[in-house]
């Protein structure tokens, strides 16, 4: 159960990790389509609109944000990477079966249940569990039944009460 709760707590870590790495690539793609001059990319294609100096950066600052951003990009790439070879295998969805070839050649070790069999062990359990909820409120509602007839006896015979002392 500890085990299973650490490798939650590893999921909301990449979720969280995800989530700021998709915040810094907007943020990126934010500043560059803002802070950035236009420039003639092909002698053929004039620019036809300049922007107001003080709407971009300077070159020398531009390239050193460039930088900084691709920076941060690359160390939260890292930092998810590390986090998705943390998580555990995943389980084999169904057992594949392969007979050995030889009887010496099977392992020694056994193998985890796949995710099938496990979910085919809990769906047992929890039938029976249902079972047991059945067969307990069934028991209740006869106790039930039995205490309201002795009640109903008790209150209904008018000589229990006149033999009271008193």
């Amino acid at each position: 159960m500890l085990q299973e709760l650490s490798h939650m707590d590893r999921i909301t870590q990449l979720q969280d990790e995800i989530q700021q790495l998709l915040t810094i690539m907007s943020s990126s793609i934010a500043y560059l389509t803002s802070r950035a001059n236009f420039k003639q990319v092909s002698p053929d294609i004039p620019v036809t609109k300049q922007r107001n100096p003080d709407k971009y950066d300077p070159p020398d600052v531009f390239e050193a944000n460039k930088k900084e951003l691709v920076t941060d990009l690359i160390v939260k790439a890292k930092q998810v990477e590390y986090l998705i070879q943390s998580l555990p295998e995943p389980e084999p969805e169904e057992e594949q079966v392969s007979p050995p070839a030889r009887s010496w050649a099977r392992p020694l070790t056994s193998r985890p249940p796949c995710q099938a069999q496990r979910l085919q062990a809990l769906e047992q359990e929890i039938s029976q569990a249902n079972e047991e909820y059945i067969r307990a409120v069934d028991r209740a509602k006869n106790l039930y039944q039995e205490v309201s007839d002795i009640l109903r006896t008790m209150l209904d015979e008018p000589d229990l009460a006149d033999d009271s002392p008193g």
